[in-house]
C-alpha cells in the first residue's frame, strides 16, 4: 500500500491537533508541519506536546518546513536554520525542509552551484549534531536558483553527504523544471498535487493551480509515482495542494481520501 502522508498546506486552516486527527483518519503514516502558515507554528503550543500527540495518533512528523532560500547563506540564515532544527528535535521531527531561493537572483550556473555548495557545507554539521535530515526541494519556477535535482545530487555526492541530505520530489516542480530523471535513491519524500485546468500553459502555472490528483491531472502524477516506485522509492507520498478552492473545503477528508484512493487503485493495477 502506498504510504500516505499529508502536508499542512493541504488544510492550512486546521489547528495542529485537528490536522493530526485528519491524517490519522486518512490512514497516513506521517505529516509535515509548516512555519509559513498564518499564526505561530503549532499555534504557539509546546513542540514536545505536539510530538507526543503525533505519536499517539500513529503519525511520524516527517519534516518541519521550512528554511526558506537556504542557498542564500548568511549568519542570519544559519540562525534561522538552527532555530527550526531545535524545534524539530523538540517535537521529534525526522527532517527539516530546505527550500531553494526563488527570487530571480543567484541563478547563474557558476553562482548557483557555488551558493548551493556553501549552504550544504554549513548545514551538514548542524543537521548531524541534531540527528536530522535536510530535505532539499528544488523549485521548477524560472526564477529559482535551484531548479535541477541533478545539481542537488551532484553537490550532495561531492560532499559525501547522501546520509544527511535527501531530495523532495515534487510532481508539480518536476514537471515545471522539465527534468527527466527522478533520483529515487536520493529521494526522501514525495510531494503530490495535480493541475486540471486545461486552459493554462505549463509556463504560466503557479501554486494556485495545484489541486488534488484525479483523472484530469495534467502533471503526470501517476507516471511519476510509478517511475519512483519502480526505481526503488518506498517512502511516503504527501499531498501538498495550494489552490484556494482546496483550502476552502469545509470537509476536506472525503476529497483527500478519494484522491488517495484514485492513486492507490491505479498503482494496484500496475502491480497486477
Amino acid at each position: 500500500m502506498l504510504p500516505r502522508a499529508l502536508n499542512h498546506m493541504a488544510v492550512p486552516a486546521l489547528r495542529w491537533d485537528a490536522f493530526l486527527t485528519l491524517a490519522q483518519g486518512l490512514g497516513c503514516v506521517g505529516v509535515e508541519f509548516r512555519n509559513d502558515l498564518p499564526g505561530a507554528l503549532f499555534e504557539g503550543d509546546d513542540p514536545a506536546r505536539v510530538g507526543a500527540a503525533a505519536k499517539a495518533a500513529g503519525q511520524r512528523i516527517l519534516a518541519l518546513a521550512e528554511v526558506k532560500a537556504f542557498n542564500d547563506w548568511s549568519d542570519a540564515k544559519a540562525a534561522e536554520a538552527e532555530a527550526l532544527m531545535q524545534i524539530a528535535v523538540a517535537c521529534g521531527a525526522e527532517a527539516v525542509s530546505l527550500i531553494a531561493r526563488n527570487d530571480g537572483l543567484g541563478c547563474g550556473a557558476v553562482e548557483r552551484r557555488a551558493d548551493l555548495r556553501v549552504a550544504l557545507q554549513e548545514l551538514q554539521p548542524m543537521l548531524a549534531a541534531h540527528g536530522l535530515i535536510g530535505l532539499i526541494e528544488p523549485l521548477g519556477f524560472d526564477i529559482c536558483a535551484l531548479r535541477s535535482k541533478a545539481e542537488a545530487v551532484e553537490a550532495i555526492e561531492a560532499l559525501g553527504a547522501a546520509d544527511q541530505f535527501k531530495l523532495v520530489h515534487d510532481t508539480f516542480h518536476h514537471t515545471l523544471a522539465g527534468e527527466a530523471e527522478v533520483f529515487a535513491a536520493h529521494t526522501g519524500l514525495v510531494h503530490i498535487s495535480g493541475v486540471t485546468d486545461p486552459a493554462v500553459m505549463l509556463a504560466d502555472l503557479t501554486d494556485a493551480h495545484r489541486v488534488l490528483v484525479d483523472a484530469e491531472d495534467r502533471l503526470g502524477n501517476l507516471a511519476q509515482i510509478e517511475e519512483l516506485l519502480r526505481a526503488g522509492y518506498a517512502g511516503p507520498v504527501s499531498f501538498e495542494p495550494f489552490a484556494p478552492e482546496i483550502h476552502a473545503l469545509t470537509d476536506p477528508g472525503p476529497h483527500l481520501a478519494r484522491s488517495f484512493d484514485f492513486i492507490s487503485s491505479h498503482l494496484a493495477g500496475m502491480a497486477t
